[in-house]
């Protein structure tokens, strides 16, 4: 596959696959203690994932959010280093220190993930600006969730991006709650509409079909990349799993047994893997369990941080902030 050429259907449903089986072990290392805190699974929603970053070049770049495991994986991250990383160990991405929810890969154009709600817009727009301020045709783009729509700093955002025509594509991932919060209660108004105030061209996506939306983003990423502007993409998916792991003991109960199974009776691994010869589907996951099994396998042994670095890595500058300044 040449660069910013998208893959074929095997290809995208082996980035789904990937996504899905990065997430099922990486919950189970959760409940096995060696991933601390917890994690925010994407367990469901790796069409948009696999989808949205199809349509880029690898020089190309993305943010992503709380929830970016899938985002990061898509663009190109090892899976093992992404691993180490929510493993807290210093083979990770960044060295342990990153963690689920900041998980950066410079080099697979991965400025960051963020845990700030809307972060990852302004964030994007800002980048995207600097590359074309730099003569490059390069392309940003940003991740957020409907939670995410009615933040100050995402609203000045899209501002400043339909003015200066930044190419940036913003992909909205409506998974129908804000942690337990539904849109419909918390929202004035629609996603659309947030885009059609300041003239962006928006359009709602099945966020549940991979092909689906990398098409969509196929054609965002081509007019941004040409002096068109933003796009906003709404991609409606649906999170299969918890907000947090932390469900999985807590239990809250904001959603009912009947809507979680109309939820998820649309899978994006079925949907991609219907596509392909159930040949070429099985050795495909034969080869992503491999992958992952090695994956894990490299978290478990590689060593935490040392304690003495604590205070290291906090200036870009490298300057070491003195010991007791904390």
């Amino acid at each position: 596959m040449t660069a910013g050429q998208a893959p074929g259907a095997a290809g995208l449903y082996r980035t789904v696959a990937l996504i899905r089986g990065f997430e099922q072990r990486a919950v189970q290392l959760v409940r096995d203690g060696v991933i601390r805190g917890g994690i925010h699974p994407c367990t469901g929603q790796e069409a948009v994932a696999a989808g949205t970053c199809a349509a880029l070049r690898p020089d190309d770049v993305i943010t992503s959010t709380h929830r970016g495991h899938g985002h990061v994986l898509a663009k190109g991250a090892e899976p093992a280093r992404m691993m180490a990383e929510l493993a807290g160990r210093t083979t990770g991405l960044n060295q342990g220190r990153g963690g689920s929810m900041h998980a950066a890969d410079f080099a697979a154009g991965v400025l960051g993930a963020d845990a700030i709600v809307g972060a990852a817009v302004p964030i994007a727009a800002g980048a995207a600006w600097a590359m074309r301020q730099a003569g490059s045709d390069r392309v940003a783009l940003a991740y957020f969730g409907d939670g995410a729509v009615s933040q100050g700093v995402v609203l000045e955002s899209f501002n400043l991006a339909a003015l200066w025509r930044v190419p940036v594509v913003l992909v909205c991932e409506n998974n129908g709650f804000a942690t337990s919060m539904r849109p419909a209660d918390t929202m004035a108004g629609t996603v659309l509409a947030r885009a059609a105030a300041f003239g962006i061209p928006a359009a709602t996506v099945d966020g549940m079909d991979p092909q689906a939306v990398l098409d969509a983003t196929a054609q965002a990423v081509e007019r941004a990349r040409w002096g068109g502007g933003p796009t906003l993409l709404e991609c409606v998916t649906y999170r299969f799993d918890a907000h947090h792991t932390w469900e999985h003991t807590a239990r809250p109960r904001y959603r009912t047994a009947e809507e979680v199974a109309a939820g998820t009776a649309r899978d994006p691994l079925e949907i991609q893997g219907a596509r392909i010869p159930a040949a070429t589907r099985e050795a495909v996951d034969a080869e992503v369990a491999a992958l992952l099994d090695e994956a894990v396998r490299f978290a478990l042994d590689s060593p935490h941080p040392d304690p003495a670095t604590a205070l290291d890595h906090l200036y870009a500058s490298g300057l070491r902030a003195r010991a007791g300044a904390l």
